[in-house]
């Protein structure tokens, strides 16, 4: 799940050529996450993710998970939603 959006700023110092030091700023866009497999919140550099990941439209796995079995776990979820019959009481938009 897409949580929100921040941005990280660190500063560096470096030394010239001819030995003065300069301080510099270097600020990266990190985009916070929870894992739809265990919850857990984690953090990803927006400038490493495709653009249209960035919603809940799709889904988040952590590195800690193993993201091919949560995407065969979510297979079968919508598969039995499928299959279920149109007379159910059954409410899908909880699956």
């Amino acid at each position: 799940m897409y949580l929100k959006e921040e941005i990280e700023t660190v500063s560096y110092t470096r030394k010239s050529k001819l030995g003065i030091e300069h301080a510099y700023v270097r600020s990266k866009k990190i985009c916070i996450f929870r894992c739809d497999n265990c919850g857990l919140v984690f953090q990803r550099e927006r400038a490493k993710m495709s653009p249209k990941r960035l919603s809940n439209n799709y889904f988040h796995c952590c590195s800690n998970c193993d993201a091919k079995r949560f995407a065969q776990k979510k297979g079968t979820d919508r598969r039995t939603m499928w299959d279920k019959p149109a007379s159910s009481l059954d409410d899908i938009s909880k699956l």
